[in-house]
């Protein structure tokens, strides 16, 4: 009897949480400084206009710092990479990745310092080199370590946000960053590319931008999400169809720029970089017909061997959903 009344005290709990979720009408929803066209809904109001709802949007450094929040309640939505999005589904976090942000491709890239002496990945041993940890870039910069047999105990790898490379950089703190944009534009100024995300990816370990949700939250919000999902497929097709009127006087870009403090004049040509699925192949098997769970199965093993997880899933489609996609019926 005592099990059946904790039992029923849980379930009743758990429909109460889920009802409050529902009758709120209110998220908080955490981003990056990716320059993605997402940035434009932001902008816009759009989405509140059309849900009702009170959306807290919030900046963090990185995506292991929103992947945290969401662990903590604080955060219902966010945008992450692979690697942590990876990262909590290894913990057993309770999200679905549902939108694929970005296809990285050319986007993240590693710069050496111009006058650091470092011409390869080879020539890393010994150099101080920065990047945001358990990020898209990290995993990246580990595989391009392992890749051409650099230990990387032999490199000074420094867990640095965005804000914090561009600082040190400009000090002449370190020799090398794996980055994204904003900062990326600024360090290629003074320094050279050594390894993209795309050339990394190509050898077996592609990366993506996504956007995760806390499950039973998306479940007691199905119309918000579909909504969303809505907003995010039209506002990719608006860059992909009209990609020569993202001009850095443009309001698209520059809702860019306002929401990740780019410089609107490097927006249009580092957004370029990146590749923007359109629904059918979100629901493809590129990505989330399977693709994206392969890439993160791929992911989380090379996260063990690191050290930076302890467990790998038996299946990480149980942590990817396309069916918000689906909903939404956009093509």
């Amino acid at each position: 009897m005592k099990n059946w009344t904790f039992a029923a005290a849980a379930a009743l709990a758990w429909l109460a949480s889920g009802a409050a979720f529902a009758q709120a009408k209110e998220v908080t929803f955490a981003h990056q400084d990716m320059l993605v066209p997402l940035r434009t809904i932001m902008e816009s109001g759009e989405l509140e206009k059309a849900t009702g709802y009170k959306i807290n949007w919030r900046m963090f450094g990185g995506g292991g710092d929103v992947i945290k929040a969401m662990a903590s309640g604080d955060v219902q939505i966010g945008e992450a990479g692979s690697s942590p999005v990876t990262a909590a589904a290894s913990q057993g976090q309770d999200i679905k990745l549902f939108w694929i942000l970005d296809d990285i491709a050319d986007a993240e890239a590693l710069i050496a310092r111009n006058g650091s002496g470092v011409n390869g990945v080879k020539d890393l041993k010994g150099k101080k080199v920065a990047t945001p940890f358990v990020s898209t870039a990290h995993y990246q910069l580990m595989a391009a370590l392992k890749l051409d047999g650099v230990a990387a105990k032999d490199v000074n790898v420094m867990n640095m946000r965005p804000p914090e490379i561009a600082a040190a950089w400009e000090r002449g703190d370190i020799d090398a960053a794996f980055i994204w944009d904003p900062v990326l534009s600024k360090i290629k100024g003074n320094g050279k590319p050594i390894a993209s995300s795309a050339s990394i990816g190509a050898k077996g370990f592609p990366t993506f931008d996504g956007l995760v949700v806390n499950a039973k939250w998306a479940a007691a919000n199905e119309a918000f999400m579909v909504a969303l999902v809505k907003a995010l497929a039209n506002a990719d097709a608006d860059y992909r169809a009209n990609q020569a009127k993202w001009t850095a006087d443009s309001p698209q870009v520059k809702a860019v720029a306002k929401w990740t403090k780019a410089d609107p004049k490097d927006v249009p040509a580092a957004m370029k970089l990146y590749k923007f699925p359109s629904a059918a192949e979100q629901m493809s098997a590129t990505w989330l017909g399977g693709g994206a769970a392969k890439a993160m199965a791929n992911t989380a093993a090379f996260l063990k061997e690191q050290g930076r997880i302890t467990d790998v899933k038996p299946d990480y489609g149980a942590f990817v959903t396309a069916d918000y996609v689906k909903k939404a019926g956009v093509k």
